[in-house]
């Protein structure tokens, strides 16, 4: 049975062709002709079964055939604030990752140890929407841009708050024992720092402005290997 290809169209069920990158991908790669069905995703919670209606060189036509409303894969939001790694295509990979375990928002932290200080979010959203294709997600992945850790720590959040470091003179408890003793549907937002980890000032920041100290287990992680196992410990928790 041929496998039906997923495209991502924001505002598709008010739409009649696919955006031009979608269009190249389903004429150039997959050769979809007129008539071939295919299934589109909103990014907002709906999926809809089309069939192409042209397929002629850049562009690519469908009509809506059925539409799908989709229930949410687990409980809560999940949001990860993450200071990038040096080399971005680290980073890179745990989007990707975080996105097909699923993540509703990553927000990215300029720290005081900071080796990366600006991320180009066009390239890394290209990034959301091939994972979010690839593991069937009907709600697509809030990407923020960089923003001053102090500044984002200072913003009021709903739900619960905690930040990872691998100071052991702070008190910390283990991430997954908090969230296990937290209702699955309440927001939950996790600070992951560079690579030399926030600095002592930046944690203390944090606990005064409501966020809980954290470890993420005993071995001591990479930025991106933190960041994706503190997703996946939400995930479990929400599901």
């Amino acid at each position: 049975m041929k496998e039906v290809r997923f495209f991502f169209v924001p505002e598709a069920g008010s739409q009649t062709e696919l955006p031009a990158e979608e269009a190249m991908h389903a004429l150039r790669v997959l050769r979809l002709k007129t008539g071939d069905e295919m299934m589109l995703m909103d990014g907002e919670g709906t999926f809809y079964r089309a069939e192409v209606t042209l397929a002629h060189t850049k562009h690519c036509m469908y009509e809506v055939r059925e539409t799908f409303p989709q229930q949410p894969q687990w409980a809560g939001h999940i949001h990860l604030a993450i200071a990038p790694t040096k080399l971005m295509d680290r980073m890179e990979w745990m989007i990707e990752k975080a996105v097909e375990i699923g993540v509703d928002e990553i927000s990215f932290l300029n720290c005081q140890f900071s080796e990366r200080r600006i991320v180009k979010i066009p390239r890394a959203d290209k990034i959301v929407i091939s994972a979010v294709k690839q593991s069937h997600k009907a709600w697509k992945t809030k990407l923020n841009g960089m923003l001053a850790f102090r500044d984002f720590v200072a913003m009021p959040r709903e739900g619960r708050k905690f930040i990872a470091h691998c100071y052991e003179e702070i008190a910390r408890t283990y991430l997954y024992d908090e969230l296990r003793s937290m209702p699955a549907s309440e927001p939950t937002t996790i600070l992951i720092g560079p690579e030399g980890d926030f600095s002592i000032d930046e944690v203390r920041e944090a606990i005064a402005q409501g966020y809980v100290s954290v470890h993420l287990g005993k071995s001591r992680l990479r930025t991106e290997t933190a960041g994706l196992s503190a997703v996946m410990m939400m995930q479990l928790s929400k599901t």
